[in-house]
């Protein structure tokens, strides 16, 4: 069935995609405009090329790096260790949280240990790491759920207990189990937090995998940024750190999508 919207309802539609090009366009603008002074910075001698690199010295080390076979060796090893890290702490976070609001009991217990943990500088657990799951992708793993998982427990926790307390006693007084409280109400009312702690989850992510790359590893974007600091290549560090970036961006825009298909859900 063909939908016929109002004048004023076309006109706002026309303003809103007016308004999403203007952003885009500033982003591109942006971006164009950094890369362009980057560029012109180092090639007037401004600043030293060997120091800073510059986006053309960028393109010729991924290029590099391309040709030799390596490039997508490096980028596989550390987006496979980043994803499967970020999955395992987004669920075991999240069973956590329905736990400890399942239990107020044990809710009082653990959370001192949460927030503990959660201020503790994982780094310091390197050593440990390293011994206990040896020099291998399942220590670089091991970091990033151990970055990601008490942010993804505190925020997904907070989201259960903000559920609206009116709604829960009035599914009480008509007879709900905590059970269906739990999936008729807490967890459908959770799911913009949800979106929410995935987008900061993406970010914990990148940083734990490349936290454990930086303690031990014999490959990935990570290895690339310490060998090349270790010899001076700074091109090289340069040149993981922006794709380091697109590869961010790019999971992301992948959070950004599924919240789009979670509303579009919700409101058909």
């Amino acid at each position: 069935m063909k939908h016929e919207f109002s004048r004023e309802h076309r006109q706002y539609l026309a303003k809103k995609k007016r308004n999403l090009a203007l952003v885009w366009a500033l982003r591109l603008g942006i971006l164009a405009l950094f890369i362009g002074l980057w560029e012109s910075i180092t090639a007037l001698g401004l600043v030293d090329p060997f120091l800073m690199s510059s986006p053309s010295r960028i393109c010729k080390t991924i290029a590099s790096l391309y040709r030799d076979g390596s490039l997508f060796y490096h980028i596989g090893v550390t987006l496979l260790e980043t994803l499967i890290g970020f999955a395992i702490a987004v669920v075991l976070g999240c069973v956590i949280a329905l736990a400890l609001w399942w239990s107020e009991t044990l809710k009082k217990v653990l959370e001192p240990y949460i927030v503990v943990l959660n201020a503790l500088p994982k780094i310091a657990l390197g050593p440990l790491i390293i011994i206990w799951f040896g020099t291998g992708s399942e220590a670089i793993v091991f970091m990033t759920v151990l970055v990601g998982i008490i942010v993804a427990t505190l925020h997904m926790l907070s989201a259960f207990l903000a559920t609206d307390n009116n709604k829960v006693l009035l599914l009480r007084s008509m007879g709900a189990s905590k059970f269906q409280i739990l999936f008729k109400l807490v967890i459908p009312s959770s799911l913009p937090s949800f979106i929410s702690m995935l987008k900061v989850n993406v970010g914990m992510a990148w940083i734990g995998s490349i936290m454990g790359e930086y303690i031990v590893s014999r490959a990935g974007l990570g290895y690339l940024i310490v060998y090349g600091g270790q010899v001076f290549k700074l091109d090289l560090v340069m040149s993981a750190t922006c794709i380091l970036c697109i590869l961010a961006a790019g999971m992301y825009f992948l959070v950004v999508l599924l919240e789009k298909l979670i509303v579009k859900d919700a409101k058909s």
